[in-house]
Formats: structure tokens, C-alpha cells, sequence
């Protein structure tokens, strides 16, 4: 498993269309992605778990990747996060 923290730094927390995006991005890859946050986890691939989490700015989130692929899945996953979120 390879898993790292991500502070949000958008004003506007996860939202709708970056939400969209990262679970595009998460089910583009074989493995089992999850997203955490105040102990809270949900499948990354699925918009309404992501959504679910309200993670606003200044939140940590956890990625957590497990299998096939999984260490260039959180390398793309921490990218996009750098360059969206």
C-alpha cells in the first residue's frame, strides 16, 4: 500500500468539478485508490464519496493506493491535487 497526506489549498474545498476530475483520474488506474479524511474513507472512483467528505481548505486528506500500479497512481494522484487542489 502506498498512501500520503494532502492539505487543501483551494478556497473552495473539494468541489464539484475537481471532484469530477480526481475520480476520473483514480479510475484510470487498476488499483484500489481510497481518499481519507477525519476518519472517514470512501472509494476514490466514486464521485458521491469523494463529495461526501467535505473537505474544505485547510483540510488534510489521506490517498491511500493498494495494488496494480499503485506507487505511479499516487504519483499522479499527488500531481493533480498539486496543480488542482
Amino acid at each position: 500500500m502506498t498512501e500520503f497526506n494532502y492539505v487543501i489549498v483551494d478556497k473552495q474545498g473539494i468541489h464539484a468539478r475537481p471532484a469530477g476530475q480526481f475520480v476520473k483520474e483514480a479510475a484510470s488506474f487498476p488499483c484500489e485508490v481510497h481518499i481519507a479524511k477525519g476518519g472517514k474513507e470512501v472509494d476514490a472512483k466514486r464521485i458521491l464519496g469523494v463529495m461526501g467528505l467535505g473537505a474544505k481548505c485547510g483540510d488534510t486528506i489521506t490517498v491511500k493506493t493498494n495494488g496494480e500500479q499503485e506507487a505511479e497512481a499516487a504519483e499522479h494522484l499527488r500531481k493533480f491535487l498539486e496543480e488542482n487542489l
